[in-house]
């Protein structure tokens, strides 16, 4: 099989030349090319540590006979743009690594591919390009930080930052948790959107077994890092080993699988229907539910549950996940390996993975004087923690293409309730509310124009924070907006509310006062009442329509920049957001 990078030498003289300019040796230029695509950069904890791991692929390429060659295309932080207009750009960044991707491999052309990343919408962007590019490739996901003393992690800022802001805690106490909640590199220590993306790579078959959210500090990461350059240069010599080849509509369904099964983020519902879309397949809001309907949900770890992430990879990671929830896997489908799913787990029972997890997991204890076991963090099938997954898709006159919660992270009170609306146009404003004490039980509260074309879709990270730390309002109030969350939020908050606010979507025409009816386990969310009165559904239809007939579209917000890109050709949130350009 003629090497695709060969054919360009051929076709663009300049090539050799400017490679060894590069630094490309002559007997280099023959070799497979490999591209090391990562998102390393001196921006976080989950990209700073990356060019380490960079390295070992190289090692692991050249150690099988190629050349790689490393790209970077570095993520920002939804931590550290939280609370600033900053975070407006966190999604737009996802679509915009793609694109870099896209160009970097398909501009000089590579033979296979190894991406690197660990966060939110790095990983996303990466899985996308990889996608787009669809040369034989794999994932390196790059692990999970530590946790701190005490096992602090960091979703539990916004909890010490909310009793600061209420007088509850001085400035030491919330000084030391600052200081202590990120002791090393790697993704936050908790089942997040980065740590959910990580185990998303794995799950799709795109990462070799057992990689996903490692602590980013062990030595078995550079070795997985190592093997993967290897792998590389292997599947850029077979045949049909492209990700368009292995990757079926059975992956995704196998991922969301997992995905109920770790109680993932809910950012999830916007990446993997991206990512799918890249492949040509169609997952929406309702595959989602459809599969989380009667899933178990076995995994022990925050927020949802008591241990910090690292002990993820201790309990045996992804492939004991699956091992719970063998039953109703697509064992058949292929994955980077060369092999189906189901030998991939097999092997891994002979060749020694899960004994080396049960040492680090003997660590841990030693280091924190527990006994955690590896079935109090993955519980059996016959003891799983809830038993209809993790996340709802709610869907009625107030979000007719839908809405998510993460059920397992919400009090049992808002499962079914009827609330008094009280919306926001703007985060800042319900803030404000919130701390205020403006917000009172029995309110529906709304955060609205927030959405991609709103805003960008940001996190609604402290408001959610602000009221499920609240002892009173957590159990009686609601949080409903089409703008998105962060994988730390809990409580009883609903995102994703499609459509739109600024597409006209009945979320902008809620009015203060409305009844709200919320039934997580009927999948409703609707508009039920006027003003303190309920009404029939054929009375709200009229209202609704009056409504919108005297509703005003928002200016757009951004002018210009990528920002006025995003927010002109994002998809709906429950499509997942990604940029669409109309019918050829």
């Amino acid at each position: 099989m003629e090497l695709m990078s060969q054919k360009m030498r051929g076709l663009a003289p300049e090539l050799d030349p400017l490679r060894i300019g590069t630094g490309w040796k002559p007997e280099d230029l023959s070799k497979p090319q490999v591209i090391i695509e990562s998102t390393f950069g001196d921006s976080h904890p989950g990209s700073g540590h990356l060019d380490l791991l960079v390295n070992e692929v190289k090692r692991g390429v050249a150690q099988a006979g190629g050349h790689g060659a490393r790209y970077f295309c570095t993520d920002i932080c939804d931590g550290e743009s939280q609370g600033t207009d900053g975070i407006n750009y966190s999604l737009a960044s996802r679509e915009v690594i793609a694109c870099m991707i896209e160009i970097h491999a398909n501009a000089t052309p590579f033979d296979a591919g190894v991406y690197l990343a660990s966060c939110d919408k790095g990983l996303p962007g990466n899985l996308m390009g990889l996608a787009r590019v669809n040369i034989p490739s794999l994932v390196v996901p790059g692990g999970t930080m530590n946790a701190g003393p005490d096992m602090l992690t960091l979703e539990q800022l916004g909890v010490y930052s909310a009793k600061f802001q209420r007088g509850e805690i001085g400035e030491e106490k919330l000084n030391w948790a600052k200081h202590n909640a990120c002791p090393s590199c790697g993704a936050c220590s908790f089942i997040g959107t980065a740590s959910t993306m990580q185990i998303m790579a794995e799950a799709l078959g795109l990462a070799l077994p057992g990689s996903a959210l490692m602590p980013a500090t062990s030595p078995d990461l550079l070795d997985y890092a190592y093997r993967a350059g290897v792998q590389a240069v292997k599947l850029a010599g077979m045949e049909h080993m492209r990700p368009r080849d292995l990757v079926t509509l059975e992956s995704f369904e196998n991922a969301i699988l997992v995905h109920a099964a770790v109680s993932g983020s809910t950012n999830c519902l916007l990446h993997l229907p991206a990512i799918a879309h890249e492949f040509g397949i169609e997952i929406t809001g309702d595959t989602f539910d459809r599969l989380h309907r009667n899933a178990r949900y076995l995994l022990d770890v925050r927020p949802a549950g008591r241990w910090p992430a690292e002990v993820f990879y201790y309990a045996g990671g992804v492939p004991a996940i699956m091992e719970e929830i063998k039953v109703h896997l697509h064992l058949d489908v292929k994955t980077v390996t060369g092999k189906t799913l189901g030998e991939n787990l097999e092997d891994l029972k002979k060749s020694g993975f899960y004994q080396r997890c049960e040492k680090w997991l003997r660590e841990f204890n030693s280091r924190y004087h527990t006994n955690v076991t590896r079935e109090d963090i993955i519980r059996p099938y016959d003891k799983a923690m809830g038993t209809d997954g993790s996340i709802a898709i709610l869907k009625g006159n107030l979000a007719p293409e839908g809405a998510v919660i993460k059920h397992t992270a919400c009090p049992k009170e808002m499962f079914k309730a009827v609330l008094r609306a009280k919306p926001f146009d703007s985060e800042e404003e319900c803030l404000e509310a919130v701390l205020k004490h403006k917000v009172q039980k029995g309110d529906a509260v709304f955060i609205r124009y927030e959405g991609p074309k709103g805003s960008g879709m940001p996190e609604m990270f402290y408001t959610s924070e602000a009221i499920s730390s609240d002892r009173e309002l957590g159990r009686s109030i609601a949080l409903i907006t089409d703008g998105r969350f962060s994988g730390a939020s809990t409580g009883p908050v609903i995102g994703h509310c499609s459509p739109e606010a600024a597409d006209g979507g009945p979320i902008a025409l809620v009015e203060e006062g409305d009844l709200i009816e919320i039934d997580v386990m009927g999948r409703k969310l609707d508009i039920v009442g006027v003003k303190g009165e309920r009404k029939t559904k054929e009375e709200i239809d009229e209202i609704l329509k009056e409504r919108r007939r005297r509703w005003v579209p928002r200016k757009r917000r951004y002018k210009s920049g990528v920002m006025r890109m995003f927010s002109e050709h994002a998809a709906s949130p429950m499509k997942g957001a990604y940029l669409e350009y109309g019918e050829d």
